[in-house]
């Protein structure tokens, strides 16, 4: 009989969650992904520069200060689970003046705005299923 396994990140085939796994590198950005980067680059130029393009437009309003812009990316990375990008912009975090205390405010927004998407797409669901035929 064959076995059957659910998704389990922590045995999977793929080298990439493998290493998704291992410690990141703290206190900057990790040189194998910007290592990775470079090589995405040179394969595809353009899409680089499109992300170095959008990452830095929101700095040339002025309007939030860099330790703002860092903490609201650090909120991001968790919702988006990027580690790379928790790596780089703890950093740069730190490097703006934040705190730890600002840092874990910053995350408990993170975890809220995480909270709340469920809170609503379970809405959608019980909305889904009362309009399933056959109930």
């Amino acid at each position: 009989m064959t076995e059957i396994h659910h998704a389990n990140p922590f045995r999977s085939p793929h080298p990439w969650r493998a290493a998704a796994r291992q410690p990141r590198h703290h206190g900057g950005a990790d040189p194998h992904l910007l290592a990775n980067v470079g090589k995405l680059a040179a394969l595809s130029p353009d899409t680089v520069k499109g992300y170095l393009t959008a990452s830095g437009a929101g700095g040339k309003t002025g309007h939030l200060d860099e330790k703002t812009r860092q903490l609201i990316s650090l909120a991001v990375a968790v919702t988006t689970r990027c580690d790379g990008c928790i790596s780089i912009h703890t950093n740069e975090a730190a490097k703006a003046g934040a705190t730890r205390e600002e840092v874990a405010e910053a995350l408990g927004v993170a975890v809220a705005m995480n909270a709340g998407a469920a809170l609503v797409y379970s809405t959608r669901t019980l909305e889904a299923f009362d309009a399933a035929p056959g109930v």
